[in-house]
Order: C-alpha cells, then sequence, then structure tokens
C-alpha cells in the first residue's frame, strides 16, 4: 500500500511530529515533590514561562510551518486542566489523542498514518517532548540539514546525535563509520553501530572513539518508514492498516480505541530501528549535532545539571514551585556551560 516515492522537497513537504503521549514515571515523584503537581514532564514549567512540550513548539516553528506540526499525546493527559491549555491555540486536526500508552511504536505508527493520509510526500522531523536543547538555533540548522539530506536521499533516516561530554551509561550511542578521507555529503556518515546503554567503561570506549549519544530525533520520508514498518514489523503495521480508512472520519476514535485494546506494546527504537539498522544498515545515517548542549531530562540528576548549567541549581529539599523559573529578560550566563558552548 505504502511506497516511498521520489518527489523535490519544498518548504511546503516538511512537517513536524512531536511525540507527547509519554508518561515520565521516573521524574513523577520529584515534580510532585518540588513542583506540586502530577503532571508529566512534558508539560510542566522548570525554565523561563514554558513547558518542555511548549519549547519543543518554539524550536520546531523556527524551521516548519505551524500547521504542518502534528501532536501525539495520551487520552488521560486530557485530564489536566494544564495539558488543556497548553494546547489550546494548537489547531486540533493537528492533536492525535491515543487512548492509552502502548509504547513508542504505536505512538509515532499512528500519526504518521494521519500524515500519510494528508501528504503522502511529507518529510518528517521527529521531536521528543521532553529534551532541553541549548542554543536552539542552531540546533534547528542541523535538523533543516537533515531535511536537506533526505530530500537528496528519500531511502534513509537521517538521525541526529550530540558530541557527548562525558561517558553517560544512560544514553544509547551511535558509532559513525569512518568516511574514510571523503567529505559526507550534507556532513552525514553511515552507522558503524548501535549501543544502548553500556557499562561506564564501554561507554568510555565509544566515546574515546567518536561515538555520539542517540537523541531519538530524526528526520525522514514519512512513505520510507512506513515501507520499512510493513517490511520489518509486519503484525503492527497490518493491525495499522485496519484503521487507515477510519482516520479522519467520524469512525476514527472508535476505529482508534478498539485497535488499541488489542495491541501489544512496540518500542520504536528496540523493535523498528535496531531491525533496520540490522536488515537495512544503508538506511540510517548520522548527523553528528555540533555546538549543541542537549539533555535528556529521564531523571532528577540530569534535570538538576542542566539548572546547574543555567545558574539555577536548586536541592530538591530546598525548591518551592516557584524557584526553578528565571527572569525571561536575564539570558543565561555564558560562562556557566560547557568550554565547547561559549
Amino acid at each position: 500500500m505504502f511506497m516511498a516515492q521520489s518527489h523535490t522537497a519544498h518548504p511546503a513537504s516538511l512537517w513536524g511530529l512531536v511525540l507527547a503521549a509519554g508518561d515520565g514515571r521516573r521524574l513523577q515523584s520529584y515534580i510532585r515533590q518540588t513542583r506540586g503537581t502530577d503532571l508529566p514532564k512534558q508539560f510542566v514549567t522548570f525554565i523561563d514561562d514554558l513547558s518542555l512540550l511548549e519549547q519543543t513548539y518554539r524550536r520546531a516553528e523556527q524551521l516548519i510551518r505551524r500547521e504542518h506540526i502534528l501532536t501525539i499525546v495520551g487520552k488521560h493527559h486530557l485530564e489536566h486542566s494544564e495539558v488543556k491549555r497548553q494546547l489550546a491555540d494548537r489547531d486540533v486536526d493537528t492533536i492525535i489523542v491515543q487512548p492509552q500508552n502502548k509504547e513508542t511504536g504505536p505512538g509515532v505508527l499512528l500519526p504518521l498514518l494521519h500524515l500519510y493520509k494528508r501528504d503522502p510526500h511529507a518529510i518528517v522531523a521527529l521531536f521528543p517532548s521532553d529534551h532541553f536543547i541549548f542554543p536552539e538555533k542552531r540546533f534547528m540548522e542541523h535538523v533543516a540539514l537533515a531535511a536537506q539530506a533526505v530530500a537528496h536521499d528519500s531511502a534513509q533516516i537521517v538521525m541526529l546525535a550530540m558530541e557527548p561530554n562525558a561517558p553517560e551509561v544512560e544514553y544509547g550511542y551511535i558509532l559513525p563509520r569512518s568516511a574514510e578521507g571523503q567529505i559526507p555529503l550534507w556532513g552525514t556518515y553511515q552507522t558503524e553501530s548501535f549501543t544502548e546503554k553500556p557499562n561506564r567503561q564501554l561507554a568510555q570506549e565509544l566515546v574515546t572513539n567518536g561515538g555520539l549519544w542517540n537523541t531519538m530525533i530524526m528526520v525522514f520520508k514519512v512513505g520510507t518508514v512506513l515501507q520499512m514498518m510493513r517490511r520489518l514489523c509486519p503484525t503492527t503495521y497490518y493491525q495499522f492498516i485496519k484503521i487507515f480508512a477510519a482516520i479522519g472520519t467520524t469512525m476514527e476514535t472508535q476505529a482508534v480505541e478498539a485497535l488499541y485494546q488489542k495491541l501489544d506494546p512496540v518500542n520504536f527504537s528496540r523493535d523498528f530501528l535496531e531491525k533496520v539498522s540490522r536488515d537495512i544498515p544503508a538506511a540510517i545515517a548520522v548527523l553528528p549535532v555540533l555546538g549543541v548542549y542537549w539533555s535528556d531530562w529521564g531523571s532528577p540528576e540530569r534535570l538538576e545539571k542542566t539548572l546547574e548549567y543555567l545558574g539555577k541549581g536548586r536541592s530538591v529539599e530546598s525548591n518551592s514551585k516557584s524557584t526553578l523559573r528565571r527572569d525571561p529578560a536575564t539570558p543565561p550566563s555564558r560562562s556557566t556551560w560547557p568550554l565547547e558552548l561559549r
């Protein structure tokens, strides 16, 4: 049904997909203690007056038209008035609600079907909504470069990966393949290997050998990824294809809820991307993101480390509901950032 197509890219063909359907369980107790709320982390304001989700929108809209940014959230998230407030000014047809959290595979596949139905030639940039990134403009310049690479070769997935500043054991790593003296087109490299959450010794070896942190931020042609899903994850793919005709109709909600009742969880990284890297290795390229600070706020320690860089670090015990904000007119001091970003 879905076939990757050759099509000249233009600004109208670029879409964004914001993943905001997670529950952020590892930060729940921290957020409850420091913020007095049970909101998932992507909807919480830690810095300035914007939540992580709102910061993600701000970044994406530097490159992508607002009406071309789709967001997937969980049905239970809409029970929070703050979540409704943050989504209130988005076009209603850009908000996709999944009835249950069945891991990241369905959380990506469902909005991709929506997108394919609207624009089968779309190039899509996928953004998790729980990342801190600075400076944003430089990061989005890399996203634009990745989109150009995909427009040039629509058969590939371009993954954006960060220069590590420490042998972090909780991140995944991508080891780029040597270009063997050639200047890589668009700055992208083929991947040598993926390593998920290595021990400290292996993490140090990966950093020494040029390994990069896997951000799970990626750019690809929507038809290409659906075609790969059909080949590598046929059970999940064909379950979703049954509801394709219902998308955008009055039957959509009923069809999606019925599907999710019987759907097994699927992890997009482990159950799909790792299969792509093994079975179609040439299909994944990596773009090193240079001069950008990035942190996946999956733990209180990572969050507080970032706040320390901003000069706003506070212990959990001394936090009040407002201690993690700063005056928006006062930029973070560059002297608090790692040397490579000053």
